[in-house]
């Protein structure tokens, strides 16, 4: 959330579920970041994409795994091929759970890389700042669209480690 905060996000949009209930409640505590519930998760992705129409910064969409990020597909490909600036991040189960035939469970880093210019998992809480500040940078390019952070329950509830601090703004 620090990093979050430290790109400038003023404001989330989307559907809380169990697996981002972490982040959803470290944005509660931080107070700097408002939350936007929303009826559907479509919704939520294009209303990030309005945001960041109107304010010129990355919109941001929330979304829980398998059918909750399959929702986020139409407003994050609709971002990317209409050069709007774009965050999805997006629960997932567990990491022990990702190749299993479990419930729910989606290889959603393979279903966002062909409408997203950059898709990736986190799978280290010590990889948060450079993940974020990946997400944000790439989709703030020349060229600016969607990206997607996939983020693993079990990940989420991990304690960040100390050294793990938002990366510095680059310069214009």
């Amino acid at each position: 959330v620090e990093c979050l905060v430290n790109e400038g996000v003023e404001v989330v949009f989307g559907i809380p579920g169990e697996e981002n209930i972490p982040l959803l409640e470290a944005i509660e505590r931080n107070g700097n970041i408002r939350f936007v519930l929303t009826r559907h998760e479509q919704g939520a992705g294009f209303m990030a994409a309005t945001y960041a129409h109107i304010t010129g910064k990355p919109g941001v969409c929330l979304a829980t795994l398998g059918p909750g990020a399959l929702n986020l597909t139409l407003p994050v490909a609709q971002a990317n091929a209409s050069t709007t600036p774009l965050v999805a991040i997006c629960a997932q189960g567990n990491v022990s759970r990702l190749y299993k035939e479990s419930h729910q469970i989606i290889d959603l880093v393979s279903l966002f890389q062909p409408i997203t210019q950059w898709s990736s998992m986190m799978l280290a809480p010590s990889t948060a700042p450079e993940m974020v500040r990946k997400a944000f940078s790439i989709a703030q390019r020349k060229r600016p669209g969607a990206t997607c952070l996939v983020i693993p329950e079990d990940i989420s509830e991990m304690s960040v480690p100390e050294n793990a601090k938002p990366l510095p703004l680059p310069r214009p």
